[in-house]
């Protein structure tokens, strides 16, 4: 495995997206358990790109304008959903010492899926990506592409985690302040919509 390909996976993984944000909101709202499985939920959701990629259906993806721009606006949707929801739900970036009525890691975990599985970015750059550093006529060329793309998914998994661990470490500095919560809140909201917009206007 190169140093390129670790290097590049880390600058990937690390610039701040969807799941970033979805990790640190869950840290900041539900301590640091909550973050490590939302970052759990984000890096599951990398499994449907992985095997679109695999199987060459990342191929069809990026060939067909009209499979990518119904996945798009998936994704457009889910996130702008996201936005609605934080802001409705006072609950969601609320905190509290005690953790009241936490959401189930379940429903964490499918939140983070969902917000990866509808990003088709994530497939046209694994197809893109992983040629890069798999010689296709090799014998272990599909070994290879496994081994690589779990590489990448643990070290999303590490990186999301730490992002949301750090998150949860300062919440005793937000506890009782609910001006600062109300602002998170609307911070959060405001980075879906920026990330929507950003996504319904990226071409392939």
């Amino acid at each position: 495995m190169s140093i390129a390909f670790l290097l590049t996976t880390l600058v990937v993984v690390a610039t701040p997206g969807t799941g970033v944000v979805y990790t640190l909101a869950a840290g900041l709202s539900r301590g640091p358990r909550a973050s490590v499985v939302a970052a759990f939920g984000c890096t599951l959701g990398i499994v449907p790109h992985m095997v679109a990629t695999i199987t060459g259906v990342a191929a069809l993806l990026h060939a067909s304008a009209t499979a990518f721009q119904i996945l798009k606006y998936a994704g457009v949707a889910y996130l702008l959903y996201m936005a609605w929801a934080t802001l409705r739900d006072k609950e969601g970036i609320a905190v509290d010492e005690r953790d009241a009525a936490p959401l189930s890691s379940g429903r964490v975990i499918m939140r983070g899926v969902l917000i990866n599985i509808l990003n088709p970015k994530l497939t046209v750059f694994f197809l893109a990506f992983l040629p890069q550093f798999v010689d296709p006529a090799e014998a272990n060329a599909l070994p290879s592409m496994l081994a690589l793309s779990a590489v990448f998914m643990a070290v999303t998994f590490v990186v999301f985690a730490a992002y949301g661990v750090l998150a949860a470490s300062v919440r005793s500095h937000v506890i009782s302040r609910p001006r600062v919560m109300t602002w998170l809140r609307r911070t959060f909201a405001g980075s879906f919509v920026a990330l929507g917009a950003k996504l319904a206007v990226t071409a392939r």
